[in-house]
């Protein structure tokens, strides 16, 4: 006989406590919150922070236990609670329109910015007034690709643990370090502190990407702000960097989206510090 699913109706108090952690007030009360989908909760299942595991409970469908049995174990060997539930459970806890049958309640995994400045990054995506979750997310999911050190929420910006955030970084959360909260002055500040140059990516720079590349300035430790999708950065953010810089248009596009900016700039610095190209 195959798995009876436990968690039969919606109303219970667990699901009630995980489906609160949709809104940004609960989340910031409890300090939890959700990742969806087997690629996030996998990831979840690996990870551990200073408070212990980060994955609390897993809720899963019996389909999808049995599909992704290697993740369900391995939120077990973690020591997350493990609920087998309807469908209907799941939907109702899940902020997708098509669930994947897994939904996972982790503990908040941010660093505090003094510790990531203590670590000496080398490469850092800050990020300013960004407000989309899914652009929020997507650049999150950049900087791990690039090989990034960590990347710093202003306070103006976007919740880290919005679920729209969280799937669009499909698991990044997870890999790198990121700071929440910190005024964007005090992050530009800090890191050229710490010895790291600070470039604001911006389309009506004076600085070209390119020359800059070629100049050979861009194999230092640097990071990169990025502004509002809409208006970009305000002059006074501009004002407190080392450069601003644009990403040259060779073709006849009016201009890139902020995830495609933000790709391009950390994979250039992260070529030239791995090629050392400073003079």
């Amino acid at each position: 006989m195959g798995a009876v699913p436990e968690l039969i109706s919606p109303r219970s108090p667990r699901v009630s406590a995980a489906r609160r952690l949709a809104k940004r007030n609960f989340r910031g009360k409890e300090r939890l919150f959700l990742a969806e989908g087997p690629q996030a909760v996998r990831e979840a299942a690996g990870h551990r922070t200073d408070a212990g595991a980060t994955l609390v409970e897993l809720f899963a469908t019996v389909e999808a236990a049995e599909r992704y049995a290697d993740i369900v174990g391995a939120a077990r060997d973690s020591g997350a609670r493990v609920h087998l539930a309807d469908e209907s459970v799941i939907a109702d806890i899940s902020t997708t329109v098509t669930p994947q049958g897994l939904v996972g309640v982790c503990r908040f995994l941010d660093k505090p910015f003094a510790e990531i400045l203590a670590a000496r990054p080398k490469l850092v995506a800050v990020l300013a007034n960004v407000r989309d979750p899914g652009n929020a997310g997507t650049v999150l999911r950049c900087a791990d690709a690039a090989g990034a050190d960590a990347v710093v929420f202003t306070d103006a910006s976007v919740d880290l643990y919005n679920p729209k955030a969280v799937r669009a970084s499909v698991g990044s959360h997870f890999h790198l370090p990121v700071a929440v909260g910190v005024p964007v002055e005090e992050a530009v500040t800090g890191l050229r502190e710490a010895g790291v140059r600070v470039l604001a990516a911006d389309g009506a720079g004076d600085h070209d990407l390119d020359d800059e590349l070629d100049r050979g300035t861009m194999g230092t430790p640097t990071a990169w702000v990025f502004g509002n999708e809409a208006w970009g950065l305000p002059e006074e953010t501009r004002a407190l960097t080392d450069a601003v810089v644009r990403v040259p248009i060779h073709g006849r596009a009016e201009s890139l989206n902020l995830a495609t900016a933000a790709a391009v700039c950390l994979y250039a610095s992260a070529r030239a510090q791995r090629t050392g190209n400073t003079r």
